[in-house]
């Protein structure tokens, strides 16, 4: 017989599947609330963000419904043949942010050495393009991407900008595109423009050092957005037993490869 690849399975998924798993047991019925994101991560032994990533990737599946501010609820019981999870295996929204901050701080570094007036006053058009469609999802998105690939593009490096193009291309994915429909806010939006604008001071001047902090710092403020709890403090109280279910069935599933 052949040997055949073995597919990995990213972590978010592995721990989506053992909560699906934990409602097909009916551990939870339809309309219960999930535990907290927090005690799930630490009876999981994982990380809060690999949990949120798992409960978005639950809810694309129809599994659970997440309410910003209240918590995370069973859904109805899935018609018969529906997927437990999503079927395909993109990067999490989390580790697509990691990479872009490691990436993208390093490009604005190269960028201020080599960048022009023209991509200049190419960046401060975007940045206008994002400010008049604030509340129009498909252009302001359009311009942000446009920004980050211009910087890519500034630093004269063929494969950095194609990398840059890459990594946007993965925010197309539902699981990227629901994490950001919850937690995307106007707040969050403002706060990006006056990050662009320092971007852009920093490569006017010249200044790689500034020009990378500043993409850490604002590519960290994408980052602590997302992380923000999805239990608001009027959420009611988690029944123990409901902590007990997970806890049991987190023991009888040790092997399968969750816990790290």
């Amino acid at each position: 017989m052949p040997l055949t690849a073995v597919e990995p399975t990213r972590l978010y998924r592995q721990i989506a599947q053992r909560i699906a798993m934990l409602i097909d047991e009916g551990a939870y019925a339809p309309g219960d609330r999930l535990p907290a994101e927090r005690e799930l991560a630490a009876t999981l032994g994982v990380s809060r963000t690999s949990v949120r990533e798992a409960i978005i990737c639950l809810e694309l599946a129809g599994r659970v419904d997440v309410r910003v501010g209240t918590g995370i609820f069973v859904c109805s019981t899935r018609s018969e043949g529906e997927p437990q999870v999503a079927a395909d295996d993109p990067p999490g929204p989390f580790d697509l942010l990691a990479a872009r901050q490691i990436i993208e701080g390093e490009v604005a570094a190269l960028a201020a050495r080599t960048i022009r007036r023209p991509e200049i006053d190419s960046l401060r058009e975007s940045m206008t393009r994002m400010r008049a469609s604030d509340a129009d999802h498909a252009p302001r998105e359009n311009a942000d991407r446009d920004f980050h690939v211009t910087i890519a593009q500034a630093t004269r490096n063929g494969a950095l900008r194609a990398v840059v193009n890459r990594l946007w291309d993965a925010r197309s994915h539902p699981l990227w595109t629901r994490i950001e429909a919850h937690f995307h806010t106007p707040a969050l939006r403002a706060r990006t423009l006056e990050d662009h604008a320092a971007i852009v001071s920093a490569l006017e001047a010249h200044d790689s050092e500034g020009a990378r902090n500043a993409m850490h710092r604002h590519l960290a403020r994408v980052i602590r957005e997302f992380q923000r709890q999805v239990e608001g403090p009027g959420a009611r109280p988690v029944p123990k037993s409901t902590n007990t279910a997970v806890t049991h069935a987190d023991r009888r599933n040790h092997q399968g490869g969750v816990t790290s």
